[in-house]
């Protein structure tokens, strides 16, 4: 079982989430100059680690010749198979729309050139869907880079969007949560070639484990719960949604069955 994006150098010890739940991998995402290097280091430490490298839409104020000069060269490193995760995100008060855009195509241009896929992040306050539109509307000029939505919201029409243009859809643990209805129901419609499963770890725990500080091993229980809207086994989708993560971010090996969620949890 592969988490397809968390942010392992948040956890205390992240060695002790190496293997939980049959987790067999993990994409550390590194969304500043800071996290960057954590992540590659944690990917230089751990085979079954790797890193994406970029900065974060929250984090524009970092974003300066230096950072991206150091971003860039990161970016070649051979355990970084992503860039991100980078986008649009209006939750805040105080978004700062001109400089999360000109650090967004940055980072289209830098995935374009390095060949690896953009992570997206897309955030917006309840009820509205700025941040949505304005990624549609930045995307729809660089239609060869591909993309991977980070913890799918369901939007129709960013979903729309993302079907046209082959992106990928990672689906995290707030997936499970019942008020989610909107992207259960886009969990249903992906096609499974185009299926992610990831936790965001340490944030936004699956139920059953949702109030706690989420860990990678718990991607288990949103591929269960997928599992069940689908109507799949969920071995079968473990092994689906593991090629697909090895496809988008072009990891080594082959996917295998891994145990059932009952398995030995250390927390």
């Amino acid at each position: 079982m592969i988490d397809t994006h968390c942010h392992l150098d948040y956890l205390d010890d992240p060695a002790s989430a190496r293997g939980e739940l049959g987790l067999s991998g993990m994409v550390c995402i590194g969304a500043s100059p800071e996290h960057a290097r954590n992540a590659v280091a944690l990917a230089e430490r751990f085979e079954d680690v790797w890193a994406t490298v970029g900065l974060h839409p929250t984090d524009t104020g970092e974003d300066s010749a230096q950072a991206r000069a150091e971003i860039e060269a990161l970016a070649r490193h051979p355990r970084v198979v992503g860039i991100g995760e980078s986008g649009l995100d209006d939750y805040w008060d105080e978004t700062k729309r001109a400089a999360q855009v000109a650090a967004f195509e940055w980072q289209l241009d830098l995935a374009r050139r390095s060949g690896k896929p953009l992570v997206l992040h897309v955030r917006d306050k309840p009820g509205q869907d700025s941040a949505h539109r304005g990624v549609m509307d930045v995307l729809s000029a660089w239609p060869d880079v591909p993309v991977i939505l980070h913890c799918f919201s369901g939007h129709p029409g960013l979903l729309a969007c993302g079907l046209e243009r082959g992106a990928f859809f990672g689906f995290a643990g707030n997936t499970t949560y019942k008020n989610a209805q909107e992207i259960q129901a886009a969990a249903r419609q992906v096609p499974q070639d185009r299926l992610l499963l990831e936790t965001d770890a340490p944030f936004l725990a699956p139920v059953p484990r949702r109030g706690q500080p989420n860990r990678p091993g718990y991607v288990r229980y949103t591929l269960d719960f997928i599992a069940g809207l689908r109507g799949i086994e969920a071995a079968a989708l473990e092994r689906i949604t593991d090629e697909n993560a090895r496809r988008i971010y072009r990891l080594p090996g082959e996917s295998r069955p891994g145990p059932e969620a009952e398995g030995d949890d250390p927390r």
